[in-house]
């Protein structure tokens, strides 16, 4: 059975960019912190990269600072700063964020939402951005965003997972979380992971390249097709942050009542990939917390599932998910009116 990925936020299928630049990074020897002729070749692919990153970030590549993760990421920008956050941040961003305006007077917000698509204005001054989701799908720069700190991943663009970065206003002072060798200008020690930061590099590349493309706007339109069938055949249907900004790839639903595992599971087993939400839970399928802190109650939280998209997508797998969730849907409706 052939199988549809419609879970591109949860991680994107690798670009054929990152793949050549990683294969290239490999045939490198040398340590990137090492001074002979094969280390300052791996240094070079590492500064290649950070160039490539900050040119599609709109930041200098002083800046930028690489990481294993956007978790790592925010660890290192948020751990001990006093920001305060809402629900709607990300796992990784909640647990660093209090939510009560802090002595400091810094805050924390996404510039997209994981689950809903939903994008948001970042103030002026605002001290933390998380871009994760946003980088490569809209356009993005740390320079105009308004916010001091903004982390990105990799994955969430085309590159390889294990690699992320930081991004920090230039003047700021950061205390480094893992210390040691004082790589990364000194923000975060270790030996830099040069084939995924190679990869990460390519993929930021050519996702700015695809934004410049329009090759975003096809993904909207293809998305706002499929949303379009669904709502005309389920009337009962839920399409989260519809009417606002979202990311123009991002499909978050629901009809209350029909479990969000059970509608994962089915459409698993008929070779579409979905999920619930976000990726980072365990592997375990949980009511929404995003959508309850919305205001939504635990059955709708609990009946969502996000299909999200990419360039690659095509209309015609849309069109088949969609023919093999009505299906099911047909059937659940059945099950609850007794027939």
């Amino acid at each position: 059975m052939s199988r549809t990925y419609l879970d591109w936020n949860a991680t994107a299928p690798l670009r054929p960019e990152a793949r050549v630049a990683m294969q290239a990074a490999m045939d490198c020897l040398g340590n990137p912190s090492s001074v002979h002729a094969e280390g300052r070749a791996a240094k070079a692919i590492v500064e290649k990269a950070r160039g490539q990153v900050a040119e599609a970030a709109g930041a200098s590549g002083a800046d930028i600072v690489f990481t294993s993760s956007a978790t790592e990421a925010a660890a290192l920008a948020l751990s001990g700063q006093g920001f305060s956050g809402s629900d709607l941040e990300h796992s990784c961003v909640d647990v660093w964020t209090g939510r009560e305006p802090q002595p400091l007077g810094s805050t924390a917000q996404q510039l997209a939402n994981n689950e809903t698509g939903e994008v948001y204005e970042v103030a002026e001054g605002m001290g933390f951005s998380d871009a994760v989701q946003a980088f490569g799908k809209i356009p993005y720069s740390f320079a105009w965003s308004g916010a001091e700190r903004a982390i990105i991943s990799s994955h969430k663009f085309g590159g390889p997972k294990g690699a992320g970065a930081f991004i920090i206003k230039q003047g700021l002072e950061l205390e480094a979380a893992l210390k040691g060798g004082g790589q990364e200008m000194g923000r975060r020690s270790g030996t830099e992971n040069v084939v995924g930061i190679a990869g990460m590099g390519a993929a930021a590349e050519a996702a700015a390249k695809d934004l410049a493309d329009g090759v975003w706007q096809i993904v909207e339109q293809n998305r706002n097709v499929f949303e379009e069938r669904l709502l005309n055949e389920v009337p009962a249907l839920i399409i989260f942050g519809r009417d606002v900004p979202r990311l123009p790839n991002t499909s978050y639903f629901a009809v209350p009542g029909w479990k969000a595992e059970t509608q994962v599971m089915q459409m698993d087993l008929a070779g579409f990939a979905v999920s619930a939400g976000s990726a980072c839970s365990s592997g375990k399928v949980r009511a929404s917390r995003v959508l309850k802190a919305m205001g939504h109650d635990e059955i709708t939280a609990g009946s969502a599932i996000r299909v999200s998209i990419g360039p690659s997508t095509t209309a015609t797998e849309l069109e088949s998910f969609a023919d093999a969730w009505l299906a099911e849907y047909k059937r659940f409706k059945a099950r609850r009116e007794g027939k």
